[in-house]
């Protein structure tokens, strides 16, 4: 994996990023009308100027200060907007000058080790950041679009990942479930949910328990999310052929116990992963469903005999991310019970005290800080066995799991973390689908 460049911040605590684009003049760079006939050489002196260089790194320290998992800088006709994305939400951070445009694109793909020339082709890149203790990477995407190149550089804290499964907000049930099948030697553990539910952060945090001297940890992702020692890592590379399943053959002569996936996209990654957790290795992958049971269709859907399914699949996860009620802000209110009834939610409220977030400085106005993780676990026993080979559907494998073996469903979790306290009944019903 090639090196990648490393950026040491300063903590600037209040208006730093602001404060330095208001004192962007005129004289500090040249502005370039045509820019069909830029001058790299000048570019890049620009972008290695104290202005564009504090900026960049001002926004960078920023949007950490405001826990933000992603930065938008996208260009305009008339000027550049930056965005963080806080709490899963996109909030505006500032609206920059169309004049720095070029640098503030050198200056990025230079911290990225992307090729500065070249402005009609997508490209991706990372880099490293030290800010006090804490050491985060970034993620780079360079997009051409029709004023410009947009630049979307996603953060990633290991952080995250020492915290422990116990940490990211499981219920008890829903831990139990997941530990248990962690705990396997052998088999196939699936974590389903859309772009953005944690996936990644999940089976990093089940790797990282896993990554003892004794086991060969193994990983092979499009692109590699985090960097982690001990763990051998490979990244995806379709353009020479280094798909998903030639990978995963390679792989499989590498002696691994446990082998992470980085998504099952076709019959042919998910037939070797399967034959993988049935010959020895504990094989951690997703899928995008809704939720766990509409894993097993959808591997069926592709092609893979339901028998071997069946024989090698331990659990299924389907997570999602709720936003956290902010608990500078937080006060109760009163839902009618007219509210509850009509969803079918079995809750008196006489008996419980509701919560939400009333906004403050705190939140950004929001009513929400942080966020945590709803799971949802299918354990695969016999019965579930029977009746992935017999090919039932999601439904009836969900009326089974729910009936017979207390599976708590994403609503379901999501309530019960709404009657704690934790967050809104709104916010419930935005992040989990109607059983």
């Amino acid at each position: 994996m090639t090196g990648f460049t490393t950026i040491k911040l300063k903590l600037k605590k209040k208006g730093s990023f602001n404060d330095l684009v208001k004192e962007i003049s005129d004289e500090d760079i040249e502005i370039i009308k045509d820019v069909e006939q830029i001058d790299i050489g000048e570019v890049i002196r620009s972008s290695s100027e104290a202005p564009i260089v504090k900026m960049i790194d001002a926004l960078i320290a920023e949007a950490l200060i405001k826990r933000a998992s992603d930065i938008h800088i996208e260009p305009y006709e008339e000027n550049i907007r930056v965005r963080y994305r806080v709490d899963g939400a996109l909030q505006e951070a500032a609206v920059l000058p169309k004049k720095i445009q070029n640098a503030i694109l050198a200056r990025l793909k230079i911290m990225s080790n992307l090729d500065i020339t070249q402005r009609l082709i997508p490209q991706d890149g990372r880099f490293k950041v030290r800010l006090d203790e804490r050491e985060v990477d970034f993620r780079v995407s360079v997009l051409p679009v029709c004023y410009g190149e947009k630049v979307v550089m996603r953060a990633l804290d290991k952080a995250n990942l020492t915290i422990g499964l116990e940490a990211l907000g499981f219920l008890p049930q829903a831990m139990d479930g997941f530990q248990y099948a962690v705990t396997r030697p052998y088999g196939m553990i699936l974590v389903t949910g859309p772009t953005g539910s944690g996936k990644s952060t999940t089976l990093y945090s089940v790797l990282n328990k896993l990554n003892q001297p004794e086991k060969n940890l193994i990983t092979i992702e499009d692109p590699v999310e985090y960097q982690v020692e001990g763990i051998t890592q490979v990244q995806v590379k379709p353009d020479i052929g280094l798909t998903f399943s030639q990978g995963l053959r390679a792989i499989l002569r590498q002696n691994p116990d446990v082998l992470m996936v980085g998504e099952i996209r076709d019959f042919e990654t998910g037939d070797i992963a399967i034959k993988a957790a049935l010959t020895g290795a504990l094989l951690l992958s997703t899928l995008h469903t809704n939720d766990a049971p509409g894993a097993v269709t959808r591997l069926i859907d592709m092609g893979i005999e339901p028998f071997l399914i069946a024989s090698s699949v331990i659990a299924v996860g389907a997570q999602r991310l709720a936003r956290r009620i902010c608990s500078d802000c937080k006060e109760p209110y009163d839902i009618p019970q007219s509210v509850f009834d009509r969803m079918n939610i079995e809750i008196d409220t006489s008996t419980i005290k509701v919560y939400r977030g009333k906004g403050c400085s705190k939140c950004n106005g929001s009513g929400y800080r942080g966020r945590f993780a709803i799971l949802e676990v299918l354990i695969v026993n016999d019965i579930v066995r029977e009746m992935i080979m017999k090919r039932c559907s999601s439904d009836e494998i969900k009326r089974y799991a729910k009936k017979e073996l207390g599976m708590l469903t994403l609503r379901d979790t999501g309530i019960q973390n709404f009657l704690k306290g934790q967050t809104t009944l709104e916010e419930v019903l935005r992040v989990t689908s109607k059983e």
